[in-house]
């Protein structure tokens, strides 16, 4: 690290290459040319957070479990199509079928949850009414860590609330309630606060490219968002199926230590392994031939190590064949699984 020398205040360096008009008693640029400047600098970035905000602040809503937005607690949602289908996630909604929309201009609205995935924490409403103002979803897979990213919720039921910060790393995973991973988590610094729970994550286009689903008790800058990435996907499950369905091998799974002996005679780089406990009858692993007490090791030539392991590599397959590498005894081999898609 370069030690601080008294010597260097000698001859102080304002900016080299620069236009700017120079105070000629201290040969640095003058306080109205540097105020101007940081002004302009303002006024771009506010002009980009305002169009941003009038862009997605009409298809913004406030979500409630009951006809009293106190009687069950308010959460975010953001409109994504004109007939009225919305975002939001899984815990707002809390098992309910039916929540009240309150959308921009004061409406109270009835909504149906058509799709509700606590997996991903995400919940699709449809609300009972067209011709809404409603946003687009961005790619989220497209964004850069430092990129400004703007919230947009109902913390503490104060109705669009909007906070602005950056894309402060991706590809996070963050553990739904129900225990599996969200991949790609987008971290961001715009503030969030309790009841921002669905609210839209914004890129300076005014795109949706996540929905901000929890914060670090206690730390300051860290949001989580799912990505827009996934939500798209869930959506399109919902749709077409009406549920999120998943791929299923068919298996009951546990963990299993691998001996470092076991591990170098067959030529391993794992410590632990995936082991099978109950194979369903006639399910994709049985078929397969896959057998229980045989060791999970990798899947389509990725290592696998644990169960979530397993989770990420099967949805990357997108339902297609999965190629298993099974440790018996002392052997090791493949097999073609064809995973059955379901809920």
């Amino acid at each position: 690290m370069r030690r601080f020398d008294d010597r260097s205040l000698v001859q102080p360096h304002w900016l080299a290459a620069d236009d700017s008009p120079r105070d000629p008693d201290l040969g640095r640029p003058s306080a109205r040319s540097s105020n101007s400047r940081d002004g302009e600098l303002l006024d771009a970035y506010s002009r980009a957070v305002i169009g941003v905000v009038e862009a997605i602040g009409p298809a913004v809503v406030a979500v409630g479990r009951g006809r009293g937005q106190e009687s069950g607690g308010v959460g975010s949602g953001v409109l994504i199509s004109p007939e009225g289908h919305a975002l939001t996630n899984s815990h707002v909604v809390g098992g309910q079928r039916r929540v009240l929309v309150t959308t921009y201009d004061g409406d109270a609205l009835e909504a149906e949850v058509a799709g509700d995935d606590p997996a991903t924490d995400l919940a699709l409403l449809r609300v009972n009414a067209r011709e809404l103002p409603h946003a687009s979803l961005g790619e989220s897979a497209a964004l850069r860590v430092g990129q400004i990213v703007v919230a947009v919720g109902n913390p503490f039921g104060f109705q669009s609330t909007v906070t602005t910060g950056v894309v402060s790393a991706q590809g996070r995973s963050l553990r739904s309630q129900q225990g599996r991973l969200i991949e790609n988590v987008v971290q961001h610094t715009a503030p969030l606060n309790p009841g921002n729970s669905g609210g839209p994550l914004v890129d300076s286009l005014g795109r949706v490219v996540g929905i901000n689903t929890a914060i670090i008790a206690l730390a300051q800058g860290l949001g989580f968002a799912v990505p827009a990435d996934t939500a798209r996907w869930v959506v399109g499950e919902v749709l077409a199926h009406g549920s999120v369905r998943r791929p299923r091998l068919g298996l009951s799974l546990t963990m299993r230590p691998m001996t470092r002996e076991r591990a170098r005679r067959l030529d391993l780089l794992v410590e632990t392994a995936v082991e099978v406990g109950a194979v369903e009858r006639a399910g994709a692993a049985d078929r397969a031939g896959v057998k229980s007490g045989d060791l999970i090791v990798a899947i389509d030539g990725r290592i696998v190590a644990s169960l979530d392991d397993v989770h990420r590599l099967l949805l990357r397959a997108r339902g297609g064949a999965v190629t298993l590498t099974i440790v018996r005894g002392s052997r090791q081999f493949e097999v073609a699984v064809q995973p059955r898609l379901a809920e």
